[in-house]
C-alpha cells in the first residue's frame, strides 16, 4: 500500500493541500477541477455570496446531479434486467420446443 502524500489543489483561487496516494491524485485532480467549475458557476450566478455560500450550493448540485445519476442507473439497470427475462424466456422456449 502506497503511502498518502499532500497534494496541492486549487479551488476558487485558493490552495488546499490534501494527503492521497499516487494512485488516488488523477482522481483527486478531477474532483478538484468539478468543484472548482461548479463554486465559479455559482459565485458567477450570486449577487453577492460568501464562500461558505457558494460551497453549499456547489455542493447540494453536486449532490443533485449525483443522485439523479443514480436514480437514472437504477432505472436502466432494472429495464436491462427485466429485457434479460424476457430473452432468457424466449431462448427457454425456444430450446424446449427444439428438444420435442
Amino acid at each position: 500500500m502506497n503511502a498518502s502524500e499532500p497534494v496541492a489543489v486549487n479551488i476558487l483561487d485558493r490552495e488546499f493541500l490534501i494527503a492521497c496516494t499516487p494512485e488516488e491524485r488523477p482522481g483527486l485532480f478531477d474532483a478538484a477541477r468539478h468543484l472548482d467549475t461548479k463554486m465559479r458557476e455559482m459565485r458567477g450566478n450570486a449577487r453577492s455570496a460568501g464562500l461558505d455560500r457558494i460551497a453549499i450550493l456547489a455542493a447540494l448540485q453536486i449532490s443533485h446531479e449525483l443522485l439523479n445519476a443514480r436514480q437514472r442507473e437504477s432505472t436502466e439497470s432494472a429495464q436491462l434486467a427485466e429485457k434479460l427475462q424476457a430473452l432468457n424466456a424466449k431462448l427457454e422456449r425456444a430450446f424446449a420446443t427444439s428438444l420435442q
